[in-house]
């Protein structure tokens, strides 16, 4: 008896004295999805593959999209403001830094001005991009100071969304109520041209080979393409719903759009620049990311609190992501970071 009192004793030492640790769960083994909550003013990290949140991190009012460091360690999420676009409300002037391995905020980047810093793009040059809607400009921020460099002017107000092409040399910004696309010369920052598009448009996307350059008209079921190599609408893609946002696949082949109003989400063929399929999307859709493997396409419902998933192979809506109403903007970081 006494030699199982004193084996228990020992146990029980062994316990609370810290050396057993719960260890914690594994790592997605595709990778992370990290995603903008602009409602809660939260990030969240999230498994894919097992469809489960695995952190909330607070941040500002409100972060409506977020961008990853290259080496996946930190997530960049621009403080808007409580409002929509040209709506009245606060102006965000701020950058928060989240450190995704701590799960912590780690820093806040002060842009030193109301701006309402929007969309974040880290360039080849390992510099930070963000869309400045308020100044007309899309702000350099070097990750490793935290600090501004310059302002590349866009030329247009509501400057809300941004792509860069894959050499670094060039970016376009959507210029929401100026119904524009400005194209900026990230090297010499500054403005090149703007083009007209139409009365409104809205988000922005780019091809792979950053050869052709994607915007919605929000008065007409219609995406303009552009030419990068002359800077002029080439063609227009007809829809049947009016579309918020789109992503080409990493091979070039398909783009996706989808419509916040209809709640659908559409897949052109970019030969035919035809509509070939389409799908329920969840409600007021805002936001596509698709996979870098090109196996999955996640599409945020900022109504509905729930990301849709889309096998790319089979053409196959798989079972959603249940989060919370808020969802928007995502990044993904992949395991192998």
């Amino acid at each position: 008896m006494l030699a199982r009192l004193s084996l228990l004793f020992a146990f029980m030492m062994f316990l609370t004295s810290g050396v057993l640790r719960v260890a914690k769960p594994a790592p997605p083994a595709s990778g992370l999805l990290v995603v903008a909550n602009q409602k809660e003013h939260t990030l969240l990290l999230v498994d894919p593959d097992n469809r489960r949140e695995l952190a909330k991190i607070v941040v500002g009012v409100n972060g409506h999209e977020v961008m990853a460091s290259k080496d996946g360690r930190f997530a960049y999420v621009p403080i808007y403001g409580n409002s929509g676009v040209g709506r009245p409300g606060t102006d965000g002037s701020t950058i928060d830094v989240i450190d995704l391995q701590a799960r912590k905020l780690a820093a806040t980047i002060d842009l030193g001005k109301p701006l309402r810093p929007h969309r974040a793009e880290f360039g080849p040059d390992g510099l930070l991009y963000v869309t400045a809607e308020l100044a007309n400009v899309v702000d350099v921020i070097d990750p490793s100071t935290r600090k501004v460099l310059a302002e590349i002017p866009t030329g247009e107000p509501q400057s809300h969304m941004l792509v860069l092409s894959n050499d670094g040399q060039r970016g376009y910004t959507a210029n929401v109520s100026a119904g524009s696309v400005s194209v900026l010369d990230l090297a010499k920052r500054s403005l090149i041209t703007t083009i007209p598009v139409a009365k409104i448009v809205q988000r922005i996307s780019i091809s792979p080979d950053s050869r052709r350059i994607f915007t919605h008209d929000q008065d007409a079921p219609r995406i303009a393409v552009i030419d990068a190599a002359t800077n002029k609408i080439t063609n227009w893609i007809e829809l049947p719903a009016v579309a918020y946002a789109s992503e080409s696949t990493p091979d070039g082949r398909w783009l996706l759009a989808v419509s916040m109003t209809a709640n659908k989400l559409f897949v052109v063929d970019l030969q035919s620049l035809k509509v070939v399929r389409s799908f329920e999307a969840p409600e007021r859709s805002s936001e596509i990311l698709i996979r870098p493997d090109g196996e999955l396409a996640y599409v945020s419902g900022t109504g509905a609190g729930k990301i849709a998933v889309l096998d790319v192979r089979s053409w196959k809506l798989l079972p959603p992501i249940d989060l919370t109403p808020g969802v928007d903007g995502m990044v993904w970081v992949s395991a192998s970071r």
